[in-house]
């Protein structure tokens, strides 16, 4: 769970925005929720594990669905369920994810399907599905709407044992940009960017720990890493909260990089 921020810091930047976001269970996705709501957003909450979310929702006063990304079905129910909610969507973040290492070698058909599934086709099927929503409701109420998707610095800066991951994350980084100008031709007040961060501390990060105790792990990490640390996930949600708000209307098509000056060198 984030810091709780200062009264100064709950300035409303998104009120009267409602939003989707997925993974919200934990991790980034949580963070960005919980953040989304401190600053007057109506926020559904969807993750695949349905008793974790349900707790989370409950914790923020919001409503909550059971969701697993990489179906069709989970998704025209969630949009819908959002619909019933509020009557329309301004916001939708792509946030679920997972890794799983390995080198091109050690990478079976299995898991880079898996991976590619739960990471970009399940990118692919939260805007096909959700942006009409969007459209229509920030038509009808004179509102922007925003897609943010999460991706990742493996979308730029490859690791020979990150193959799937690698693949997956630099395929939803190009996606965002033709859903932009998709948005953009059309018409729609819509935005959609790309986020890409650096090892935040998560349990997305747990599966890189290789049998080392996590505290080493994330000193190791952390070596890595210009500033000296491993992100924390407010870094992403202050971010998202700017991509997905008003102040970010002309900013779309666009990838904002949150690595501690990893890229840089």
């Amino acid at each position: 769970m984030t810091d709780r921020p200062s009264e100064a810091a709950q300035s409303g930047r998104l009120a009267g925005k409602t939003a989707l976001v997925t993974g919200a269970a934990s991790g980034l996705g949580l963070a960005i929720a919980t953040r989304f709501v401190r600053e007057g957003a109506r926020v559904l909450l969807t993750d695949r594990d349905a008793a974790a979310v349900c707790d989370r929702a409950d914790a923020l006063g919001m409503p909550f669905a059971h969701h697993d990304v990489t179906l069709e079905a989970d998704w025209t129910e969630a949009i819908n369920a959002a619909e019933q909610a509020w009557g329309g969507l301004h916001i939708l973040v792509n946030n679920a994810g997972i890794c799983i290492p390995g080198t091109i070698e050690e990478t079976d058909l299995a898991a880079w399907r898996r991976t590619h599934a739960v990471n970009l086709d399940a990118v692919y099927l939260g805007c096909h599905i959700a942006l009409p929503l969007i459209a229509r409701s920030t038509a009808a109420q004179g509102e922007r709407g925003s897609i943010l998707n999460i991706s990742s610095i493996s979308a730029m800066v490859a690791g020979a044992n990150m193959a799937s991951y690698n693949s997956s994350k630099a395929a939803v980084r190009h996606l965002s940009k033709s859903v932009a100008l998709h948005c953009a031709k059309q018409g729609y007040a819509v935005t959609c960017n790309s986020l890409h961060p650096t090892f935040i501390d998560t349990p997305l990060i747990d599966g890189l720990a290789g049998g080392v105790e996590r505290e080493a792990m994330l000193a190791k990490l952390a070596r890595q890493v210009p500033v000296g640390r491993v992100g924390k996930p407010d870094d992403v949600a202050w971010a998202a909260v700017y991509l997905c708000s008003d102040e970010a209307q002309f900013v779309t098509g666009a990838e904002l990089v949150i690595d501690g000056g990893m890229s840089a060198q």
